[in-house]
């Protein structure tokens, strides 16, 4: 499934999500490096490393090169500048290629419109950063040993994501399913989407699919409690837009 739009229609001209979209745009291609051997010392440099987060101290040679996290260890620091809790802040600005910035971005500027405009430009920058935060937390928790950088917005974005949820979730996105565009319900489109991440438990797939379910969850947590008010300022009833209403985006 790819989504394509979704029938959700804003008042407002969302200038967070569009400057989240240019922020992470710009740090791809104007600052990481594009060269394979450079993205991986820049990633190693700037981004966060649960194995970083967990002893509080920068990875050595000897970890990096075995990829085993050493409690306590004596070696020598690659990167001993390095700020373990900026990096936690940089890594959701930083991608490991074109395809998952594209995917990345693509999915904040079909739900991040009307989240933006139910949480108000600062209200909504907040949720972003702070899932953004907790899908970094739920990853350590989950891998603390982990010597690999982590990268990209997606944490973020799925916080986004469980936000729309609770706020709209008899919305219709329109999803590319196979070769048919099939208009389905944002209940059904992200609930599949959600479960679907435990199906990468256990895998090698270089998918943080366990930062994707903290922010889900913290996005849908946080916003549960504000519902109504957050509805009611959009003046929103819950009632599902016409198929034949007007994106306005």
């Amino acid at each position: 499934m790819f989504p394509i739009r979704d029938v959700n229609p804003t008042s407002i001209r969302p200038v967070i999500t569009w400057a989240l979209i240019a922020v992470n745009a710009v740090v791809f291609f104007l600052i990481q490096p594009q060269d394979e051997l450079g993205a991986l010392e820049f990633a190693y440099r700037h981004a966060a490393i649960a194995c970083e987060i967990t002893t509080g101290e920068v990875l050595d040679i000897t970890e990096a090169v075995r990829g085993q996290c050493i409690e306590a260890s004596l070696g020598e620091q690659i990167f001993p500048d390095k700020s373990i809790w900026l990096s936690v802040a940089a890594s959701m600005f930083l991608h490991g290629g074109i395809a998952h910035l594209l995917f990345n971005m693509w999915s904040l500027w079909i739900f991040g419109n009307n989240v933006e405009e139910a949480f108000g430009g600062l209200g909504y920058l907040f949720v972003y950063l702070a899932a953004g935060l907790a899908a970094t937390a739920g990853f350590v928790v989950a891998n603390p040993q982990e010597t690999m950088p982590l990268l990209g917005a997606s944490g973020a974005i799925a916080g986004v994501m469980g936000s729309y949820l609770v706020l709209f979730p008899r919305h219709k996105v329109m999803t590319l399913v196979f070769v048919w565009i099939v208009a389905i319900p944002a209940t059904v489109f992200l609930g599949i989407w959600f479960l679907s991440q435990f199906l990468l438990a256990g895998q090698e797939s270089g998918i943080a699919w366990e930062a994707h379910v903290a922010g889900f969850l913290f996005g849908v947590l946080i916003t549960l409690p504000f519902r109504r008010l957050l509805l009611a300022r959009i003046g929103e009833g819950n009632e599902p837009v016409p198929m034949v209403a007007y994106d306005r985006r």
